[in-house]
């Protein structure tokens, strides 16, 4: 799966931690399967000391109720979840620890319902905005730094790690690394309201070669239209003041009341994975988001006549 104009890339389909992609996933799923292993031993035992117990009681033999609820109830839960806790306190810090030499650092912003992902430009230090994609280098150590200014939501996207909430006031960070090419899907994982099952973030990871190819497209301008119908729908663009919310790099000025729109056209979704960005979803987004995405910050332009939406859709598409 690609954006229009790039090489296809496998979609994971299981949205699952027992199908890792990453070291620190990797490390999450071997704790699950442990965890399954362990429960269904658990499980066994117990049936066992209930056979045992019908058993004895059947016989009328006693079965000393104070002492299995001493040694059952309260000895092996704890030495159990004593062991648990050592297990994953061992296995945890290998991803929670400060940024190693050479890794790319980004910075996540989780909005009501949108992610905003921030690189820093190498030719020109100057920050890099995108929306609702996150793309990285294979094999590369990628170090986040997530944060919130409205409510709490949590970032999550269980083929590369697991979940860390995103806090106003406070920015955590997490080490991601991804092993082979694809793209991952990630979500929300902490209720932030109405729209919160479709504030999903999908995760790009290509060779270096490649991501290095298109950070460099991303840190350009927007294109200029090359067409009447281009220029008519930048024309619509400001006429119907999409830039008091949206910004495009060389056409309107910036803005952080919504995603950023100079290569929209790029990405894989719309609306945070609400739509496949295919030819005719940028019109059906813009007249009628609030079907599509009810409570979204961003009014439906069903007022709009034919041909404006249409050149206004084409505009953006083209932006790439």
């Amino acid at each position: 799966m690609s954006a229009p104009g790039e090489p296809a890339l496998p979609l994971q389909q299981l949205q699952s931690v027992l199908s890792p992609a990453g070291s620190a996933a990797d490390t999450i799923a071997s704790l699950s399967w442990g965890l399954f292993a362990l429960m269904a031993l658990i499980f066994i035992g117990v049936m066992a000391l209930l056979a045992w117990a019908v058993s004895r009681r059947a016989g009328g033999q006693p079965v000393r109720p104070l002492r299995w609820i001493v040694g059952g109830g309260v000895v092996f839960p704890l030495v159990v979840l004593a062991g648990l806790f050592g297990a994953s306190h061992w296995r945890t810090p290998g991803w929670l620890v400060p940024p190693p030499p050479g890794a790319l650092i980004v910075g996540i912003t989780a909005h009501l319902w949108w992610w905003e992902v921030r690189y820093r430009d190498p030719a020109t230090g100057q920050d890099i905005t995108l929306a609702n994609e996150l793309r990285l280098p294979v094999g590369r150590p990628v170090w986040l730094g997530l944060s919130s200014p409205d409510v709490i939501h949590s970032f999550w996207v269980p083929a590369l790690a697991g979940k860390v909430d995103m806090v106003p006031g406070r920015v955590n960070h997490l080490l991601v690394q991804a092993r082979q090419p694809g793209v991952y899907r990630g979500q929300c994982a902490e209720y932030c309201g109405d729209q919160h099952a479709r504030m999903a973030l999908h995760v790009v990871a290509t060779p270096p070669a490649e991501f290095n190819a298109w950070l460099a497209a991303q840190a350009r301008p927007a294109a200029s239209p090359a067409s009447p119908l281009l220029e008519r729908g930048r024309q619509a663009f400001m006429a119907q003041r999409c830039n008091a919310c949206h910004t495009v790099r060389g056409v309107a000025g910036e803005s952080r009341l919504g995603p950023d729109l100079t290569h929209v056209g790029s990405r894989l979704y719309l609306g945070a994975g609400t739509l496949r960005n295919q030819p005719g979803a940028m019109a059906h987004w813009v007249s009628d988001v609030q079907a599509l995405k009810p409570g979204a910050r961003m009014p439906s332009s069903n007022d709009m006549d034919a041909g404006t939406l249409q050149a206004l859709a084409a505009y953006l598409e083209h932006l790439q």
